[in-house]
């Protein structure tokens, strides 16, 4: 079973170490990865395209022209990924609120990949469903939120929000 992951990005040039990225997903078995360039005005679209050709059967890249909201970009990539992927569960992360969470986009992809059989896993049960965002799809999730949860229970590995 695979779960997909979007990943939305917005001007994080700088933020984007593709030599990392590509080698940590080349490790992810059962994931399928959806990454959203919304609109980005610096070198992000070329960078997710140099991870895409770099893991081709793994990752896709969706370029939104115009910018949307955050809810509008993770629909974009739950629409690409229901589309083109037989998948039960979904997973979004928008890189833009990493910062205020204390994650770098390095350290969550890391934090993905050596965790990746249990969030395949995913159960829907671990999140409240307070917490859980409403989207357009109701099996899309916020992986960050998913990890807090998982880590306050102690079932990840290496997981620092530091």
């Amino acid at each position: 079973m695979k779960i997909g992951v979007i990943i939305v990005f917005h001007n994080n040039e700088n933020d984007i170490d593709t030599s990392f990225f590509i080698e940590h997903l080349n490790r992810a078995k059962y994931l399928e990865l959806c990454l959203v360039n919304n609109a980005s005005t610096d070198k992000t679209y070329k960078l997710l395209d140099e991870i895409k050709e770099m893991c081709e059967k793994k990752v896709s890249v969706v370029d939104v022209k115009k910018f949307k909201s955050d809810h509008a970009a993770i629909r974009s990539g739950a629409r690409f990924m229901f589309n083109q992927h037989n998948l039960n569960h979904v997973g979004y992360v928008d890189a833009n609120k990493l910062n205020s969470k204390f994650l770098s986009i390095s350290n969550l992809i890391e934090v993905i990949s050596q965790n990746q059989d249990i969030i395949v896993k995913y159960n829907i049960e671990v999140l409240d469903k307070k917490e859980m965002k409403q989207t357009l799809f109701q099996s899309v999730f916020s992986i960050v939120e998913y990890l807090e949860k998982l880590k306050k229970d102690n079932q990840l590995l290496n997981y620092s929000l530091s």
